[in-house]
């Protein structure tokens, strides 16, 4: 699935981003080599990376 359709990230590129460390969208753009252009994304950036933290959080318990 496509996260960012003006970059063409994938779902996939995204958690790979964040799972080497990304934790704010900007960074997840860095990582990708890539810039916000509409950033109608963001938001499901954003949701991904609650989505990492809740999980790593459950993991620590």
């Amino acid at each position: 699935m496509y996260v960012c359709n003006c970059n063409g990230l994938r779902e996939r590129d995204v958690r790979a981003a964040i799972a080497a460390g990304a934790s704010r969208p900007a960074q997840i753009f860095k990582a990708c080599d890539s810039a916000a252009q509409c950033a109608r994304c963001v938001c499901d950036m954003r949701k991904m990376l609650d989505e990492d933290r809740e999980a790593l959080r459950y993991a620590a318990e």
